[in-house]
């Protein structure tokens, strides 16, 4: 938005924006006056809120009322006025480094905890979407004997995502099927042969196995292989999923004014219930640019103010994303949920912070 602000109409438009974050009470002018040198007098800040009022930055929702910041002077106070918390930044990424147990727990336990963090500390509705796959690299693979006819291919993705396959072995006469012990062993030496052939490839770019470094007689596994590793490709081109974890609800609405009007409510509700893939969209919407350099994470920082977003029940909220990354490439988004009077610094530090850190532990080697 082009405005143009001298030095003292920019603090004050800051000012009154931390007051009102502050109190959720418009601003006045007497109210501002110990932000600034005392010689600065409440007539200079009244003419300084004026000319704000004038550029649309600042309203008074009743006559007698101070000031109330618009989205434009949000939107203003967000691009040239904020700078992120470094202490917050530091919290989460102490919190999520000491809670986060990547060897024990599945990856969806995970972002549940780390959406939790991220509300605990913010106060706003925490959103985290699952990474997608469609482009995913396998990170471990393993055969589990289920019984002497039927076999389990386990794979564990570079995003700690797990899928599990059920094939079964090849008919042949009973007594020519072997033995659980033989058939264990058998399994682990191909579990090594795959690690060795495909750990680290991107399932959609699955060539055939060089199987010229095993005997033949495991030339009877060859269409149970070729049967699994085709059905994990089919799995990974099915459509995207658009499961968003959240946490904060409750909170949120409880300490939060803006949201203790039952319509308010109840439409924030359905959209995080009933309409996540249009709130998927939306929050994923970077995901679609070009893959950047890691660690560039604030270029991938978005930030919708009111009316800002093309949601309905979204137009009283603000709404900051930022994509997590594996390698160079956007696999999922955090996001953090409030209304329009959000501490921005800390919501930003907040959703920069997580990012880089899922993106570090997504991009770690398998």
């Amino acid at each position: 938005m082009q405005v143009k602000l001298s030095p003292r109409q920019q603090l004050v438009l800051g000012a009154t924006v931390r007051q009102y974050i502050a109190t959720a009470r418009p601003v006045g002018s007497e109210a501002l006056v110990e932000d600034f040198n005392p010689r600065v007098s409440p007539a200079t800040i009244r003419n300084a809120m004026g000319y704000l009022e004038k550029a649309g930055l600042l309203y008074q929702p009743h006559t007698s009322a101070g000031r109330v910041p618009s989205d434009s002077g949000y939107r203003i106070y967000v691009d040239r006025l904020v700078t992120p918390s470094d202490a917050i930044a530091r919290q989460a990424d102490h919190l999520l480094s000491e809670q986060l147990n990547w060897e024990e727990n599945g990856l969806e336990v995970l972002l549940r905890e780390a959406a939790q963090i991220l509300s605990t500390l913010s106060g706003y509705i925490a959103l985290v979407t699952m990474p997608q796959t469609s482009a995913a690299h396998l990170r471990h693979l393993q055969l589990v004997q289920i019984d002497p006819r039927r076999v389990m291919l386990v794979v564990v993705l570079d995003s700690y995502a797990t899928q599990s396959i059920m094939v079964s072995l090849p008919q042949m006469q009973e007594e020519s099927y072997p033995d659980p012990e033989q058939l264990d062993r058998e399994l682990q030496i191909l579990s090594n042969f795959l690690n060795s052939q495909l750990r680290g490839r991107s399932i959609n770019d699955l060539s055939t196995l060089n199987w010229s470094d095993l005997g033949r007689e495991f030339d009877r596994y060859v269409d149970l292989i070729h049967t699994s590793l085709t059905e994990l490709k089919r799995r990974s081109g099915m459509a995207l999923s658009t499961q968003i974890l959240i946490s904060g609800v409750a909170e949120v609405l409880r300490r939060q004014p803006e949201f203790s009007e039952l319509q308010q409510v109840q439409t924030i509700m359905q959209l995080l219930e009933s309409e996540q893939d249009q709130l998927w969209s939306l929050i994923c919407e970077p995901m679609l640019c070009e893959p950047t350099e890691p660690g560039a994470l604030g270029k991938r920082v978005t930030i919708r103010i009111g009316a800002e977003n093309p949601l309905e029940p979204m137009r009283t909220c603000a709404l900051v994303s930022a994509t997590y990354q594996r390698g160079t490439v956007p696999v999922g988004s955090v996001g953090m949920l409030g209304p329009t009077r959000m501490m921005y610094e800390n919501a930003i530090a907040l959703v920069e912070a997580a990012a880089d850190y899922l993106s570090g532990a997504l991009s770690q080697p398998a």
